[in-house]
């Protein structure tokens, strides 16, 4: 039995799961490669990286570039120069953002790296290459108003289960700062009691534990949603699940794509149009919490910032400012 089938045998079923979206799981180069390449670029995506999202983007973007690669007649990986690497990031900028450029470079960095740790490279092209510079002072997800947000809320039906859901986990990312990813691991038994209030447990990046005090606004929207549990509200269970049908539930947690879809939906229902997202939400509530006095150091540790660097991109108290100066140009 060959190396290959040693390893795809081997994973475990959360494993398993875990690479639904690595397929085809190892592109012709790495085949090309050798059995030794393409153990190794396995064990990368099921080994090294713990996250789920971040081991998604990394496979996509690695792929693509591997497949970039192939396309250029690169016979195996060990033929990739730090040359092919520039000219693919410049083929990108036709494409994506230049963060998104600089995502692409960590992941193909970090996969390089794997390889020479693993003996399949001799030394890592990718660490000589530079990404774009780029100087991000001010975030560039949309944020809403707080008028916006009290209509986007009430455009959400409340007499069905599904509505409910969709209140609180809405709720729960406006009033908590929550990444949706965060979200959406959430078991019932997260959201608890402690010193008399409610609290959420935020399961954050890199296996953090973040906890929050439960807004009052949030602590009802969430009451209502499990009350349409029922008996099903074991502290094990998923807190936010899935759709089952327009108005009912079943076990199995919501997934990111379900719920991006959801607030699509209800954004166009709401009518007030913008290009918004899940992040949306987390960005507005940071954003609101300082227009209303907060502090920005307060801000950093209820979103679970590292640096207070992150927590200033959400800080949008000048954009009005900004605007009523730029109309102060009289022609």
């Amino acid at each position: 039995m060959s190396e290959i089938a040693v390893v795809q045998r081997s994973l475990s079923t959360q494993n398993r799961r875990a690479c639904v979206n690595l397929s085809p799981f190892t592109p012709a180069i790495t085949q090309r490669t050798g059995d030794k390449a393409v153990v190794r670029f396995s064990e990368f995506f099921v080994a090294a990286i713990e996250n789920r999202n971040t081991r998604n983007a990394y496979y996509h973007a690695c792929y693509r570039f591997l497949l970039w690669c192939d396309l250029q007649e690169i016979m195996c990986i060990s033929e990739v120069s730090a040359i092919h690497i520039a000219a693919y990031l410049h083929t990108l900028a036709d494409y994506f953002e230049k963060t998104t450029i600089r995502q692409h470079l960590a992941a193909i960095r970090s996969l390089f790296n794997w390889l020479v740790l693993g003996h399949v490279l001799e030394a890592n092209q990718a660490a000589l290459v530079r990404g774009p510079k780029y100087d991000l002072t001010r975030g560039l997800t949309p944020v809403l108003a707080a008028p916006e947000v009290r209509k986007f809320i009430d455009s959400i039906e409340t007499d069905t289960s599904v509505g409910l859901r969709d209140r609180a986990l809405v709720g729960l990312m406006l009033f908590s700062f929550a990444r949706v990813s965060a979200a959406l691991t959430m078991r019932i038994g997260d959201y608890f009691v402690a010193s008399g209030r409610r609290w959420v447990r935020l399961k954050e990046k890199g296996g953090r534990i973040h906890e929050m005090p439960v807004h009052p606004t949030l602590e009802s929207y969430v009451a209502s949603y499990l009350d349409t549990l029922g008996t099903s509200n074991e502290p094990s269970m998923p807190l936010f699940r899935a759709r089952a049908s327009l108005s009912e539930l079943k076990a199995q947690p919501m997934d990111r794509s379900e719920t991006y879809r959801m607030i699509q939906e209800r954004v166009e229902a709401s009518g007030i149009g913008g290009n918004i997202c899940c992040h949306t939400f987390r960005a507005t509530g940071i954003t609101i919490y300082l227009s209303n006095g907060g502090t920005l150091e307060n801000a950093q540790v209820m979103a679970g910032h590292r640096r207070l660097q992150t927590t200033k991109l959400y800080d949008r108290r000048n954009d009005s400012i900004t605007r009523a100066e730029v109309e102060r140009i009289r022609i």
